[in-house]
């Protein structure tokens, strides 16, 4: 299983994609059946994110536990309000807050996996 925990390009490619296809779903039209086809897709890409996460998370998490835990719990977070977003959607409740909440937690999961050391340093 080295080829999840070596290099973050298998977790990174994963949650590329599925915030493309959170997008695509969420901006599709809320009846039709290509939505409920991208969302099923999604909800399998949240599984591939949660797994290559984990692999690294627990590869990686003995140098700085609380920050890789920080890391996980907001990457859990952020997918946690991506489907709330596309649910409540659906069934046509107000999802802004969600949208917020959804913004803030990607940005802080983002932060950390870029800051972490097996993460990606854009200033060296």
């Amino acid at each position: 299983m080295d080829f999840l925990t070596e290099t973050t390009h298998v977790h990174i490619t994963t949650w590329v994609i599925g915030i493309v296809l959170f997008l695509v779903a969420a901006f599709m039209n809320r009846d039709s059946k290509g939505r409920k086809i991208v969302h099923m897709i999604l909800r399998l890409f949240y599984i591939l994110i949660i797994i290559t996460g984990l692999a690294l998370f627990i590869e990686w998490s003995s140098s700085d536990a609380m920050q890789y835990g920080l890391k996980f719990l907001f990457g859990l977070l952020t997918i946690g309000m991506m489907e709330m977003v596309l649910v409540r959607s659906k069934k046509q409740k107000p999802v802004t807050l969600f949208w917020v909440l959804f913004a803030v937690f990607l940005f802080v999961t983002m932060f950390f996996g870029f800051k972490l050391p097996v993460g990606i340093n854009f200033l060296a």
